[in-house]
């Protein structure tokens, strides 16, 4: 239930932080520097007088942006390529396979250190890393769900009553293999938070003065000693968002997975 309520905060503010936000959150304010909690500013200040709690607001908007649209991305793609590798020649599968596999072998951080290199860093550069990086695990877990249906005695009479192709993989296959999908896509949203606010704390996620847990996080590095206030406010967010999303792919592991039940 906790779990169910951290993330449904977080998509809620995700799309009203724009809106609810006290304070323009790039907006600077010098006078104001580094000051702690209070009435006017919930969490305090950062090194150039913004308001914290603004910018967390808004960077949360950032996050579940980017983390809706990678995850959804990549796994349009990996369904996809799935089910053409599974219902294809044998010669078809096996270069979709090895195409897979090679994804999956470059180390994510050089990947990613090389993709920044070429374009930048920016949320699209970020979203771009992700889909390479993760779709080929939707591929082949779709793939292998695919195969396991594909000569099932149900899908042989549908192919004996002529359907078509795409007929049998939307309306047959699509919504069994679903379920394990999804498991794995929820699982991959706090991965895909964790990924932006790791580049962007190093500087290589989202440009300021863009907000962005990374960049709240970087902000408050250098204070954290005398203003442990910023990085809190960042961090603790991140945490919570983390956990409730592992939790809640679990539970729904748990619930679409009979086996485990047993």
């Amino acid at each position: 239930m906790i779990s169910v309520i951290v993330v449904t905060a977080f998509f809620v503010v995700g799309i009203t932080g724009d809106w609810i936000a006290p304070y323009d959150p790039i907006k600077l304010d010098i006078r104001a520097k580094l000051q702690g909690p209070t009435a006017a500013h919930w969490l305090g200040t950062d090194q150039v007088g913004r308001d914290v709690f603004s910018r967390l607001l808004v960077g949360t908007k950032v996050a579940s942006y980017l983390a809706v649209t990678a995850v959804s991305i990549s796994l349009t793609i990996g369904i996809f390529l799935g089910m053409i590798a599974a219902f294809t020649s044998r010669w078809v599968d096996w270069s979709m396979l090895l195409i897979f596999d090679t994804v999956r072998s470059f180390p994510t951080l050089m990947f990613a250190l090389a993709v920044i290199a070429l374009f930048g860093p920016s949320v699209n550069t970020i979203i771009g890393i992700v889909v390479i990086s993760t779709f080929p695990s939707y591929a082949r877990l779709v793939r292998t769900q695919v195969l396991s249906l594909r000569n099932t005695e149900y899908i042989e009479a549908q192919r004996a009553m002529g359907a078509s192709l795409p007929r049998i993989l939307m309306r047959h296959i699509f919504p069994n293999v679903i379920g394990p999908v999804m498991i794995v896509a929820s699982m991959d949203i706090p991965l895909v938070i964790g990924v932006e606010a790791g580049l962007s704390f190093l500087g290589l996620g989202v440009r300021p003065p863009t907000p962005s847990w990374g960049t709240i996080l970087n902000d408050g590095f250098s204070f954290i000693r005398n203003t442990p206030w910023i990085v809190v406010s960042a961090g603790l967010p991140l945490i919570l968002t983390t956990v409730a999303f592992t939790t809640l792919g679990e539970r729904l592991r748990d619930i679409l997975d009979p086996k485990l039940r047993r």
